[in-house]
């Protein structure tokens, strides 16, 4: 339609009501305010919808994070190895089974946190399965359970040849329990102890093929890189968070932005120790990682450029960085 030209006047038509059963818009957090719509929408970004056909329980438990979980396992023993692929087949067997048990606790424990989350995700993100009602609650519970009394049996045999990976399992699943139930409204303190699951799952493999401490470095970078990661979530979901003390929601988005930054920057100092350790900058697989690594901060330095703007794409570069960092460490396994 021209500038200045009367609008078309076609026959009334009224609109269908919604179907039973449909969700509903969420309130608008600006309650009407033109002001408070422009922050809210500068600040809050919501994800686009899945592409492609993927099952709703798939979904449900996240399978790409699974996948990170799994191989995160195996480089932690390859890196503790330090023999690269050259690894005997009863230790790839005790590590395999440590990896699986990693992914199917990491799991399970997806599948808890959408079970406890459903009030906030029909805001932030509406179409998670439990939300769209594609998985059924009760399911869920059983899904969730199961999947943490496999991720416990798989890795029985492996106890008996590494005693320190029992213990460690207990330690995260407790951990995982505290956080889901306690300390995930309590903000800053949830985002510490998601962080630190993240770290241990290095630590894990490193358990499983028998040697622990080289892969504190690891550990830490990947403890940092979670925490900032984590607190760009909780600034993406800000409006939707019912319930939760969030650093955002506590101390400001300006905060929560410097901590998001200032972990990033310690993690971006930790990654040049293993030269300072055991790797040798001149080696094949010292060139390797200081490239790969090197790569690897320039993403997480973009993954805080712009807060507390672009949300979800800072946090998208903060998982970018975190398997480029993946493969950096992998490196080291061919020292």
């Amino acid at each position: 339609m021209r500038e200045g030209s009367a609008p078309s006047r076609g026959p009334h038509v009224e609109e269908a009501p919604p179907r039973r059963g449909a969700l509903r818009e969420p309130p608008d957090p600006s309650n009407g305010d033109p002001a408070g719509a422009a922050r809210f929408n500068q600040t809050v970004m919501r994800a686009p919808p899945p592409s492609g056909p993927v099952h709703p329980v798939l979904r449900l438990v996240r399978v790409g994070n699974l996948g990170v979980s799994f191989v995160g396992t195996i480089v932690g023993a390859l890196v503790a190895r330090g023999m690269g692929l050259q690894v005997a087949v009863g230790i790839w067997l005790v590590v395999l089974l440590a990896a699986g048990s990693t992914s199917l606790v990491t799991a399970g424990g997806n599948v808890l946190n959408d079970l406890l989350d459903m009030e906030g995700d029909r805001t932030n993100h509406p179409d998670r399965p439990l939300v769209t009602g594609a998985v059924s609650r009760r399911a869920a519970r059983s899904l969730a359970i199961g999947l943490f009394v496999g991720g416990a049996v798989v890795v029985v045999p492996v106890v008996f040849v590494q005693p320190l990976v029992g213990a460690l399992l207990a330690a995260a699943i407790a951990a995982l329990l505290v956080y889901e139930f306690r300390l995930k409204s309590a903000g800053l303190a949830g985002n510490l102890v998601v962080a630190a699951l993240t770290g241990l799952v290095f630590v894990y493999g490193a358990a499983a093929a028998g040697n622990v401490v080289l892969l504190a470095p690891f550990a830490a970078m990947g403890f940092l890189a979670t925490l900032s990661r984590e607190v760009i979530k909780d600034m993406e979901d800000v409006a939707g968070d019912v319930g939760r003390a969030t650093l955002p929601k506590t101390r400001g988005m300006g905060v929560a932005g410097g901590v998001a930054r200032g972990t990033v920057a310690v993690a971006i100092g930790l990654s040049a120790v293993p030269f300072l350790w055991f790797l040798k900058i001149g080696s094949v697989a010292g060139i390797i990682y200081l490239a790969l690594v090197l790569a690897a901060d320039g993403v997480f330095v973009l993954s805080v450029t712009y807060l507390p703007a672009r949300l979800h794409w800072e946090q998208t570069m903060s998982k970018v960085g975190m398997t480029i960092a993946l493969l950096a460490f992998l490196a080291v396994a061919f020292r």
